[in-house]
């Protein structure tokens, strides 16, 4: 008898690197890795399909910061988890996805094997950070270092280690389980911070922005915007970041005209913390490219990203909360500087960006807040995360996210809730999905209840794809394809043993908001669109 094998070693080491949760479907090809789930700290959660476990290990990383640990069989599970992978590659969110793959003898020989992809690194290698296969039972704390080393000091992603059948197999008894030292992320170069302390300085119109890289900034972002008077704006992936209410806050609106134009031609300096300056947050109703006029400082701890969209003319590669926190020591308050002007020119921004504010959809989710108090929304590519990505603010962190940028996924919400709420279970947790796009993923309904994961989901119910029915009425093409029917997402989810209501007004929505939120257990609420009376979010 093997004291240890392979796959109990991993297990293991998972939990030396504080992991906590798995997410994953057994297989045959994967046997082995499931031997060390006996006796350990690691709660397992079973989605339906391979991509639900990487949505689902989405959601929880979002919420803890701590990388969601996916177990996945060879071949058809991976493929089915690679838009998952995709999603969080966009998004920049920590995975660690542990796959099978054939045994060592039959690695790239076409034989046609049970799962068999004669090369299954040349797909994954294009949704992670790092994807390997482990080739010696003894590489395997190496290879996990490298991958928790990916999480704690570099631009996180999803990492891929794939092991063969035979090696999860193999004595493992002779590793050492200690968790390897991890590096610290990159700190500013100090003449980097002199020149952008020196431009920041001289600056008579500046501007700050925060993506996502920019969430775990603290109150030093909000800091160095009082010193400078300088307004901010965030990205959706930075919601929460800089508190709503502050003065100098202007919201979640980067592709607004009139911020647009603020960030172009406007701003003499333009300070970009820890966000790609990309598309789906900069020109989310097509307008273009950015074009900066001024004066352009990058802070990213990737230094490729500095160089990418848009040319800088300080490019300071470093973790956010650092650089910041540097050039605050080094910028000296202005005690004489007269916040007035500043104050009224957000203010007039942020009227500016209410001329496309739908008042329905406003009300949607001050119905939400003011029932559930602190929660969590995530959202999926429908009509109110659309309008949630310019308009709705959080003042915390990590509080609403969606598929409905970077990657731009269907069926996120149902899956990527669980795990959000597995990652914050004193916090409620709505998962939010238009009919359409619920329909990639409601089989994870079901994993919820499985697992008693009291996510509360609200399915918005227009009737099929109603942004492309949009796209193609603007387009002048023929509606095809877009006016599918929906199932009854009330009587599906009782099917599945997840209490279930319709609400066709706000007051309804209330009414089963409150009932949802003492029921303890899965809940999904069908709102019907029309009810409202929305229109389109833009």
């Amino acid at each position: 008898m093997l004291q240890q094998t392979c796959g109990e070693a991993l297990t293991r080491l998972l939990q030396a690197y504080a992991v906590d949760t798995v997410f994953g479907i057994p297989g045959v090809h994967t046997i082995e890795l499931y031997r060390g789930l006996k006796g350990a700290t690691l709660k397992h959660i079973t989605p339906r399909h391979e991509q639900g476990a990487g949505f689902m290990a989405d959601g929880y990383a979002r919420v803890t910061g701590k990388p969601g640990v996916c177990f996945i069989i060879t071949g058809p599970g991976m493929t089915n988890i690679i838009t998952a992978m995709g999603q969080a590659m966009q998004d920049s969110i920590p995975m660690l996805v542990i796959s099978s793959v054939n045994r060592t003898q039959q690695l790239a020989m076409g034989e046609g094997r049970l799962h068999e992809l004669p090369n299954q690194l040349a797909i994954t290698s294009q949704v992670s950070k790092f994807s390997h296969t482990l080739l010696s039972v003894d590489n395997l704390p190496k290879v996990l270092a490298q991958a928790f080393t990916i999480f704690s000091s570099q631009r996180p992603g999803p990492v891929h280690i794939e092991i063969p059948i035979d090696i999860l197999a193999q004595d493992a008894s002779h590793l050492d389980m200690q968790p390897w030292p991890m590096p610290k992320p990159p700190a500013p170069e100090a003449s980097s911070i002199q020149q952008a302390v020196t431009l920041l300085s001289q600056a008579k119109r500046p501007i700050m922005i925060l993506g996502g890289g920019a969430k775990n900034v603290d109150s030093v972002a909000q800091t160095l915007a009082e010193k400078l008077n300088m307004p901010v704006v965030n990205t959706c992936n930075g919601k929460g970041i800089m508190p709503p209410d502050h003065p100098l806050a202007i919201g979640s609106t980067p592709s607004h005209p009139a911020i647009r134009e603020e960030i172009e031609r406007q701003a003499d300096v333009v300070l970009a913390v820890g966000t790609e300056l990309a598309e789906t947050d900069y020109d989310f109703f097509f307008l273009g490219d950015l074009n900066i006029q001024g004066k352009l400082i990058r802070i990213d701890i990737d230094s490729a990203q500095l160089m990418r969209n848009h040319k800088p003319t300080l490019p300071i590669m470093s973790e956010a909360q650092q650089a910041l926190d540097a050039i605050n020591k080094q910028l000296p308050i202005n005690s004489h500087r007269n916040t007035d002007p500043v104050y009224a020119r957000c203010s007039k921004l942020r009227a500016d960006t209410q001329d496309m504010k739908k008042s329905a959809y406003s009300d949607f989710f001050k119905t939400i807040t003011e029932t559930l108090g602190d929660c969590i929304i995530v959202g999926d590519s429908t009509q109110p995360a659309y309008y949630a990505q310019a308009y709705y603010e959080t003042s915390h962190t990590a509080r609403y996210f969606h598929s409905t940028t970077g990657y731009g996924t269907l069926g996120y919400a149902f899956p990527a809730a669980i795990g959000a709420a597995i990652g914050a279970p004193h916090l409620p947790v709505i998962g939010l999905t238009g009919d359409g796009g619920g329909q990639f993923s409601l089989n994870e309904i079901i994993s919820a209840v499985d697992a008693n994961i009291p996510v509360i989901y609200i399915v918005w119910n227009n009737q099929g794809h109603a942004e492309i029915r949009r796209f193609m009425d603007d387009a002048k093409v023929e509606k095809t394809g877009v006016d599918i029917i929906p199932p009854n997402y009330v009587a599906l989810a009782i099917a599945m043993g997840c209490q279930a209501t319709h609400a066709d007004s706000l007051a309804e929505l209330k009414a089963a908001l409150t009932k949802a939120k003492s029921h303890g257990a899965p809940f999904l609420i069908e709102l019907d669109e029309s009810a409202l009376d929305c229109g389109y979010a833009f």
